[in-house]
């Protein structure tokens, strides 16, 4: 595999499962030094104790809060004396509409997801702006276009997608370039009941260009192309990995 992190540091919030394993794996396996943050401790520790000893460490961290955003990319600096990449990725869900999303449900999910966001930037752009790094942050298909029920977590995601596009404007001139991924459905622990990839439903799938779910591993190869120097002239971009959801207008197969 190509070494296109050897020597750098990155930062993947949300790395206990899912998309952020994967992407610290990935970043891993490529040369980089990770620091894996999520709000759940066993999770990361289970995942750096299967990673090499010298290139991973696990700092139990809540998104949704900045203090300790603030510390463990401060921790992280004091440690490797530099910050290259930063990935924001811990998110949430809720379903239901307005009238159904209780007050503390939008909060929760607006704070992980989209200030979360803000957060791990905050904190990050100074060394960031003295290393000429990256962020790559992890919208959604869902931060594109809306679903049915699904009010808060589409607020959160469209959020997400032009902060992306706000923040690669004002900081590009310095050198740090931000974009974002859209996934689609994906095959995470929020979507299996065992960890294992099922049959998506006929309707599902006949939504997607490809036929199929997508793995957290192919989302994780489009956000380390987008923190490398092989897309150096690429920011403001919010690239769907979505095997080809967003190609449809919409409407149904025709006869």
């Amino acid at each position: 595999m190509q070494q296109r992190f050897e020597d750098k540091v990155v930062i993947v919030t949300g790395a206990g499962s899912g998309i952020g394993e994967a992407t610290a794996r990935r970043f891993v396996a490529e040369g980089a030094r990770v620091v894996l943050t999520d709000s759940v401790a066993d999770k990361i520790d289970a995942v750096v104790a299967s990673l090499p000893e010298d290139r991973a460490t696990a700092v139990t961290t809540d998104s949704s809060d900045y203090g300790q955003v603030a510390v463990m990319v401060q921790e992280t600096v004091q440690r490797y004396g530099r910050l290259d990449v930063l990935v924001n990725n811990a998110g949430t869900i809720t379903q239901g509409t307005v009238q159904d999303t209780s007050v503390e449900e939008w909060h929760r999910v607006i704070e992980t997801d989209l200030s979360g966001v803000f957060y791990g930037t905050k904190a990050a752009l100074e060394y960031l702006l003295e290393s000429r790094g990256c962020i790559v942050n992890v919208s959604s298909v869902s931060g594109v276009a809306a679903d049915w029920r699904m009010s808060a977590y589409n607020a959160a995601k469209g959020g997400v997608s032009n902060f992306t596009r706000a923040i690669a404007l004002d900081h590009g001139k310095d050198g740090v370039r931000v974009n974002a991924v859209a996934p689609g459905f994906i095959w995470t622990d929020l979507t299996t009941e065992d960890g294992d990839p099922h049959e998506l439903s006929d309707e599902f799938a006949g939504r997607i260009a490809l036929g199929r779910g997508g793995l957290p591993e192919e989302v994780a190869a489009a956000i380390t192309f987008l923190a490398s120097d092989d897309a150096r002239f690429i920011t403001g971009v919010v690239l769907p990995v979505d095997g080809g959801t967003m190609a449809s207008n919409g409407q149904p197969a025709q006869a």
